[in-house]
């Protein structure tokens, strides 16, 4: 190469540079713009994402296009330029969630009557369903003697076939609130309609809001208004970003006593009931101050994974399990595959380090 083109490509070479950091630089203040946009937005509630302005800002763009790039790839670039905006202000805006750790001190922790969440690890204890008084009664005592204070029992059921036993409803909720009078138990139970939310409210001391409602937002700005703490599982389909977003609902109504439950998502996976996320542990824990359970039994479906894949949340680093208790599981009204009897759940205590005093008397044989 001649001396003389040398020299040429060199001085090329350094007006692509600086061509390349002008770039840059407005693309960042692109980006800044974006967010400043975003913000302007939130305050006036208005919706974050216009499809029909960034076509509008395409077109405008071909309108003023002298090539040589073709009209096809002005838009494929700031197609992709418009995708890596929408990014940042979905990132910037998890960042800004009250629910979220940045910029905010410390752990919600949440107390219940004396017991805590968000502290130590707990177990979250009971049957699939309520039955009768009977079995919630006998399932609160054995609960109890374990030095297990919370227990789970569905008044409504939201089941997959309209067949299927759908709970007790209002009965349900009458021996939910006689079994914590009696026993001192902490209660909670899933709400399904915000036509009901008063009524568990007055009945239980943690409401529910299930997998298949993670998504019902006014459900979750009812359960948020009551000023109770709420139990959040996260849709088998969805995202942790969209999971974030639905515990805002219940944030923004000044309740901030939210637990967030992993409970599996939907997967090719055919071996268990869903997949369990084991990952959403430590990701939710690093991006939000909330607690957050892993619900081992709806996971797998299966009794028999229920130890391991507790094992497995707890070194992920939860606050603790979700787990279901039937005095007799083969009899059980719905779920019957995946309940615990109390032996197998007194193991499961046993293997997780928090037996309580009768369990491990039990397994030492001091009845002293």
């Amino acid at each position: 190469m001649k001396d003389s083109d040398c020299s040429e490509l060199a001085v090329l070479r350094g007006k692509l540079d600086v061509v390349n950091q002008q770039i840059l630089e407005l693309l960042n203040e692109r980006a800044r713009l974006v967010l400043d946009v975003q913000q302007v937005k939130r305050r006036n509630d208005i919706n974050m994402f216009c499809p029909g302005r960034e076509n509008q800002m395409l077109d405008d763009l071909v309108a003023c296009n002298k090539g040589p790039f073709s009209d096809a790839v002005v838009r494929q670039i700031f197609k992709e330029i418009f995708r890596a905006s929408l990014e940042s202000m979905q990132a910037a805006g998890i960042e800004s969630l009250t629910v979220s750790r940045s910029g905010k001190p410390g752990d919600v922790v949440i107390n219940v009557r004396g017991h805590e969440i968000g502290r130590a690890p707990v177990v979250i204890a009971g049957p699939c369903a309520i039955e009768s008084e009977q079995q919630a009664m006998e399932v609160a005592r054995h609960l109890v003697g374990a030095g297990v204070f919370f227990m789970r029992g569905g008044a409504f059921k939201p089941r997959t076939s309209p067949y299927s036993f759908q709970g007790l409803g209002q009965g349900a909720l009458e021996i939910l609130d006689a079994v914590r009078r009696e026993t001192g138990v902490v209660t909670v139970t899933e709400v399904t309609d915000t036509r009901s939310v008063d009524a568990v409210a007055a009945a239980v001391d943690i409401l529910q809001v299930g997998s298949r409602n993670m998504a019902n937002y006014e459900l979750l700005r009812a359960v948020g208004a009551t000023g109770k703490p709420v139990l959040l599982k996260r849709g088998f389909a969805a995202t942790l970003d969209e999971f974030l977003l639905a515990a805002e609902y219940v944030a923004r109504e000044g309740n901030e006593q939210i637990i967030l439950c992993e409970r599996g998502i939907r997967t090719f996976a055919r071996e268990t009931r869903y997949t369990l996320d084991i990952s959403a542990v430590p990701i939710l824990r690093q991006s939000c101050r909330l607690p957050v359970l892993v619900d081992v039994s709806h996971a797998s479906g299966r009794r028999d994974l229920v130890v391991p894949l507790a094992k497995a949340a707890m070194a992920a680093g939860a606050s603790g399990v979700m787990v279901e208790v039937h005095p007799a599981p083969a009899m059980a009204l719905s779920d019957s595959a995946q309940q615990l009897d109390f032996d197998e759940f007194d193991v499961l205590l046993r293997e997780l380090g928090m037996a309580g005093p009768d369990v491990r008397a039990a397994a030492t044989g001091d009845n002293h």
